[in-house]
C-alpha cells in the first residue's frame, strides 16, 4: 500500500492482477506464480472470512526476563472452494491476528467439492468427492463423503474448515492427540490440499460431479 491507501503491487502476479489478466482466484493460482500478496486475494475474494483457531501464549525466560510471545493459528475462506491456513507469532495478540490472517491468504487452496456419497447421488457439489487423508504430527485426519443433511459431522476445529471451503455435508474420523488443535488443523488442512493431488477420469469428475473452485448457485 502507498500512502494514500491504494495497493501498488510488487510481484508479477499482483501486476496481472491489479491490470486485470488475471480476474479469478483459479488463474492466478494456476499461473504457476508465487502468492506472495495477501492483497491479490483481497482484489479476485472480496468476500473472504477469517476464524482465528487457536491463541497460544508462549513464555520464555531470558537474561533480561520473561518475554511473552503469542502464537495465533487462523483458517480463511469464501465458503465456495478456497480456503488457507496461517500461523504467526509476535508480542501483541491484535497485530499477530492480523499477520496470520495475511499468511493464510498466502497458503490458500482450490478445493474439489462433489457428490461422492453411494448413499446420496444428488449430483450437487455439497460434500467431498471421494475419501482422502490428510496428517500432521501424530495426528491423522480422514475425511469422507456424506449424503446431503448430514451436515458437518466432526470436531469444531475441521469443521470450521470445513465450512469456510464451502463444504455442507462430510464424515471426518480422527486419530492421535486430536487435542493439541494446531495439528488437527493442519491435518484437516493438509487432507483438503490432497484433494488436488490425486487423478480422477474425466468419467468420474462427471459422475460425481466433481467442481474445483467456486461454484454458482
Amino acid at each position: 500500500m502507498n500512502g494514500s491507501g491504494e495497493w501498488v503491487p510488487r510481484t508479477r502476479l499482483g501486476k496481472l492482477v491489479k491490470s486485470g489478466e488475471v480476474s479469478t482466484m483459479g488463474q492466478a493460482l494456476r499461473s504457476g506464480l508465487p502468492l506472495r500478496e495477501a492483497e491479490i486475494v483481497d482484489v479476485l475474494l472480496p468476500d473472504m472470512e477469517d476464524e482465528v483457531l487457536d491463541v497460544n501464549m508462549v513464555q520464555r525466560m531470558t537474561d533480561s526476563g520473561r518475554r511473552v510471545k503469542f502464537s495465533i493459528t487462523v483458517a480463511v475462506g469464501n465458503r465456495n472452494g478456497y480456503v488457507g491456513l496461517g500461523q504467526f507469532k509476535g508480542k501483541e495478540v491484535g497485530p499477530s491476528i492480523r499477520k496470520a490472517i495475511d499468511n493464510a491468504k498466502l497458503n490458500l487452496v482450490e478445493v474439489k467439492r462433489g457428490c461422492g456419497s453411494w448413499e446420496c447421488g444428488c449430483g450437487a457439489p455439497h460434500s467431498l468427492p471421494y475419501k482422502v487423508q490428510g496428517k500432521s504430527s501424530s495426528v491423522l485426519v480422514t475425511l469422507k463423503p456424506a449424503p446431503r443433511g448430514t451436515t458437518l459431522a466432526t470436531a469444531a476445529v475441521a469443521k470450521s474448515i470445513l465450512r469456510l471451503a464451502g463444504f455442507q455435508d462430510a464424515w471426518a474420523y480422527c486419530r492421535g492427540q486430536t487435542r493439541t488443535t494446531v495439528n488437527f488443523a493442519k491435518a484437516t488442512y493438509n487432507a483438503l490440499e490432497n484433494l488436488n493431488t490425486l487423478r480422477v477420469r474425466e468419467s468420474q469428475i462427471k459422475l460425481l460431479n466433481i467442481k474445483e473452485g467456486g461454484v454458482e448457485v
